[in-house]
């Protein structure tokens, strides 16, 4: 079991208060715009930024063209599909529960990697796993009505979910030799590229001019979320194991869910309290040091 370093800790509690406000912070900002063009238009302003980051610590853009290969797999099954289908997803479903049914991920993650990826997870490993996927059937007890008559948001957020599970094995495993931040650049101008030419095709007749509310939802995410946690994320799973990056995270959709009580003003009832606990003992099942072999 992994002991997190400073940084790493600095990293995950940064990448949780962005990742759990988030949630609020969309389903405001696609009520204002369209959820499609809101997400391309958060790219455009978040990728030059990343560039920036590029240049400023000299990290270089290049990567030879016989990777391209496998970063177009990486792009598609950690970006292109994630971002696409959440926000898609968003306007169907109350934030909170959003974030739930997206951070199911940690469940999909720890089945593919032992059915597919011959991982040996030991018995507090999966303690953790079915302490998350625990927290997520509370989370979602009193919606499960109102989900059920939304069973498009539901199915758009699992096979979310799904995808972004394997793209982060697919991540953990990759032997492309280059810098995280040059991996994160490249998924992004090739999510970029998707989301704005979805955006034109799908959405071209409601575009407008923002409104301050747009504008701030859309700088949340352009400056927060795509400059800084997505790269944190590639970071913690480039050097973490694999079940320890994915349940690391899940205070996140805890943090969505009360984060959406506050602002939106989703109620909340006993499950959300109970699965605060279960999501801490997932978190502690994997990130908690081991004692020491003789």
């Amino acid at each position: 079991m992994p002991r997190l370093t400073r940084q790493q800790l600095l990293i995950l509690c940064l990448l949780t208060l962005v990742w759990g406000l988030n949630w609020p912070v969309m389903k405001t900002g696609v009520q204002h715009f369209p959820p499609l063009s809101f997400r391309a238009l958060s790219m455009l302003i978040g990728l030059p930024l990343l560039a920036l980051g590029l240049v400023v610590l000299k990290v270089p853009f290049r990567l030879e063209r016989r990777y391209w290969g496998p970063l177009l797999v990486l792009g598609f099954f950690n970006m292109v599909m994630w971002h696409t289908l959440i926000i898609v997803a968003i306007p169907l479903l109350p934030s909170g529960r959003a974030a739930i049914l997206g951070y199911t991920m940690p469940i999909f993650s720890a089945a593919l990697g032992a059915l597919f990826f011959s991982d040996r997870l030991p018995a507090r490993a999966w303690l953790g796993v079915a302490a998350a996927a625990g927290g997520v059937l509370l989370l979602l007890w009193n919606e499960m009505d109102k989900l059920g008559g939304k069973p498009t948001g539901v199915a758009l957020m699992l096979l979310a979910a799904a995808s972004w599970a394997l793209g982060t094995q697919l991540l953990r495993r990759t032997r492309i030799p280059a810098a995280t931040l040059t991996l994160a650049f490249w998924m992004t101008v090739m999510t970029t590229l998707c989301l704005c030419l979805l955006a034109t095709l799908l959405e071209r007749p409601r575009w407008h001019v923002p409104d301050p509310v747009a504008w701030g939802t859309i700088l949340f995410n352009a400056v927060l979320v795509i400059g800084f946690a997505q790269v944190a994320w590639f970071f913690l799973v480039r050097t973490l194991p694999p079940l320890a990056s994915t349940l690391s995270v899940m205070l996140i959709p805890v943090l969505g869910v009360f984060s959406g009580a506050w602002w939106l003003g989703e109620i909340l009832h006993w499950q959300d309290w109970t699965a605060v606990a279960l999501m801490v003992l997932a978190i502690a099942s994997v990130l908690w040091p081991s004692r020491a072999r003789a």
